[in-house]
């Protein structure tokens, strides 16, 4: 018990602590100050967005880039497989197989062996894009995710192979009262009987979010679950579910409503369906949304901070700049459980909504 309780103290240390300190060091090291909104909204963009560069921080001023490629897997008149290094972060154009590709603000175009980009009257790439499976750092952080989640989950079914009332160890210490969590509070109130049928995707999805969103409060810089095409997936699983598992009173209730005049019954229709494409619609929009905003709101205070100290120098902002972060820090920490827990029992209540036995009078 006390070397589980030291480790979690050094994981709040590192999160609440190190996070702020290397931001901040970032920007000193970079020797690179946001002295304008623009700069600040292209700072912020530049820590929210996908990369197909694992970057950990960047010294311009010395011309290096700190931190590991990589790999780039393309479809385009065949396979093309490389590392992101030969992009040299968007300063060299790659051949490969009489194709040239660039990287451009994270996403790769072809070109040609010059890396022309044609934009059009709103200043977008009007270059065609090839099939793109690479390995980003979003996905690296869904595989690092789901590696430690098997790996404390499976720490967790040792324990109860050695009895219904053996008492986990290590890890599982922490996952047991959140896994009875998830089932007492959520799976249970809101599916039912059923709900041993659909506690292995709910106790996916909680631990699965709440673990990136974790991860994105870390040095490492992840916004999993700030990037909507995530989101979106994880909102489509809960959308499936519902639909496949969903009884004939479900259905029923959608497109003939029983007890209600059958000319309404035609109005209502309509905009029962509508009802059931907008659920999956506000599960993906609002974890996407909270998460974005959070990061934003943290890199944008630093860089504010950093641009009054710089422009208006005024003095002590550094010592602001940390208390405010640690601020919205733990404020991120109750998001993170937040937005998993929202996202679990929204589900789970779709679902229950779905299978539940109607009786009608």
């Amino acid at each position: 018990m006390v070397s589980f309780k030291k480790a979690l103290l050094l994981f709040a240390v590192v999160l609440f602590a190190v996070r702020p300190l290397h931001l901040q060091a970032e920007e000193v090291h970079t020797q690179q100050t946001p002295s304008s909104a623009e700069e600040i909204n292209e700072y912020v963009h530049h820590h929210l967005q996908d990369d197909h560069y694992f970057s950990l921080f960047t010294d311009k001023k010395a011309g290096k880039h700190y931190g590991f490629p990589l790999p780039v897997i393309l479809i385009d008149g065949g396979l093309k497989i490389f590392s992101s290094a030969e992009f040299h972060h968007g300063e060299q154009v790659v051949e490969k197989g009489g194709q040239y590709y660039t990287l451009y603000h994270g996403k790769i175009y072809k070109t040609d062996a010059t890396g022309t980009i044609h934009y059009d009257e709103e200043h977008h790439p009007t270059n065609a894009k090839p099939w793109d499976f690479s390995i980003t750092k979003n996905v690296a952080g869904l595989l690092l995710a789901t590696l430690l989640l098997f790996l404390g989950f499976l720490s967790l079914a040792k324990t109860y192979k050695n009895g219904a009332n053996a008492v986990p160890k290590g890890i599982g210490r922490f996952l047991e009262p959140l896994v009875i969590y998830v089932r007492d509070e959520m799976a249970k109130p809101n599916i039912g009987h059923r709900y041993k049928e659909f506690m292995p995707y709910l106790l996916s999805v909680f631990f699965l979010i709440f673990l990136l969103n974790l991860m994105g409060l870390t040095p490492l810089g992840f916004n999993v679950t700030g990037n909507i095409t995530v989101t979106l997936c994880l909102a489509l699983f809960t959308f499936v579910i519902t639909t496949f598992k969903g009884n004939k009173d479900y259905w029923k209730h959608i497109f003939w409503m029983p007890g209600v005049p059958v000319p309404f019954k035609f109005i209502l229709a309509p905009i029962e369906v509508l009802g059931m494409l907008t659920k999956p619609f506000s599960l993906m929009l609002r974890l996407f949304a909270n998460m974005t905003a959070g990061h934003s709101v943290v890199m944008g205070l630093i860089a504010i901070v950093y641009l009054f100290q710089h422009q208006l120098t005024i003095p002590g902002s550094i010592g602001v700049s940390m208390v405010l972060t640690l601020v919205l820090m733990l404020l991120e920490l109750l998001v993170a459980f937040l937005q998993a827990f929202i996202f679990t029992m929204l589900s789970s209540l779709f679902i229950g909504m779905a299978v539940e036995e109607h009786t009608h009078h």
